[in-house]
């Protein structure tokens, strides 16, 4: 009788490996599974806490570097079933720049707003209505909600009243209160929401912000807050916070991977022939 080859060292080592990996193999993907619900979960739950108050959906920082505001002639608006500019207006209304720096120009801009219901009980500016259709369309497998549209100056100041009000009853001075709001909530006449030209958008899961910074700029719209420009923007990163700018301005800042203060200020330059040169 032949004598039976014993297994090298080497297979064995295999053999070993390979049955640890098929008792591991389970637990590897409940945990991938289990993993999955939870970062759904908290990504919803992280923007119900900003629309309920414990996070302000249109939070700003308190130390703002200064802006000067870029009034430049801009280019006609792109080709996306939008109405032309205001008559007389030196910047687009679809570029309209609203910030601590810039305030909502309240008298002019409220005799030409037109809002109109979307999804959910909003209002938009009805300019903006079609595109943002189309974007929340094509996002429809992630539950797109448009949690925020349009808001009054009474509205913002309510939201603005109510934060100071909440740091107060935590036993903070006036002053504290104030300065601590003003990290979280926009002062009245300079949150974007008031223009009607920008939404707050949540989703069935937390996907639905990583689509929107990659497809939003198709439709016309950009991811105006992120994180690496809050130095510019004054205002805390908001994954939820996107704003019409038109198809052309937006694919500019997307690729460019710059924020609309600088897109206005380049072309601020462009007009007055002092160009910022490129890196």
């Amino acid at each position: 009788m032949k004598e039976r080859k014993r297994p090298s060292v080497h297979r064995r080592r295999r053999r070993r490996k390979r049955r640890i990996w098929l008792r591991l193999l389970p637990h590897i993907v409940l945990l991938t599974v289990c993993l999955t619900v939870i970062l759904s979960i908290t990504g919803s739950a992280f923007y119900q806490k900003s629309v309920s108050g414990e996070i302000d959906p249109n939070g700003t920082i308190s130390n703002i570097t200064g802006l000067e505001s870029p009034l430049a002639k801009m280019n006609d608006p792109p080709n996306d079933k939008t109405p032309t500019e205001i008559e007389g207006a030196d910047t687009p209304w679809y570029l309209t720049l609203v910030n601590r720096q810039n305030p909502l120009p309240e008298n002019s801009w409220n005799d030409t707003v037109h809002l109109v219901d979307v999804p959910g009980g909003e209002k938009v500016d009805e300019r903006i209505y079609g595109p943002l259709m189309e974007m929340m369309d094509a996002a429809e497998e992630l539950g797109p909600i448009i949690v925020s549209g349009y808001r009054t100056q009474e509205k913002q100041q309510s939201l603005y009243d109510e934060k100071i009000r909440k740091y107060r009853n935590q036993g903070y001075s006036e002053e504290e209160a104030v300065q601590l709001a003003q990290q979280w909530v926009a002062i009245p006449g300079t949150s974007e929401h008031q223009l009607g030209l920008a939404v707050d958008i949540n989703g069935a899961t937390y996907d639905i912000y990583l689509w929107l910074q990659e497809n939003s700029y198709q439709y016309g719209f950009i991811f105006r807050y992120p994180g690496n420009k809050t130095h510019i923007t004054g205002t805390a990163e908001e994954v939820w916070h996107y704003r019409y700018v038109g198809k052309e301005a937006a694919a500019e800042i997307y690729e460019r991977g710059i924020c609309l203060e600088e897109y206005l200020e380049d072309s601020q330059d462009q007009i007055f022939g002092t160009q910022i040169p490129q890196k």
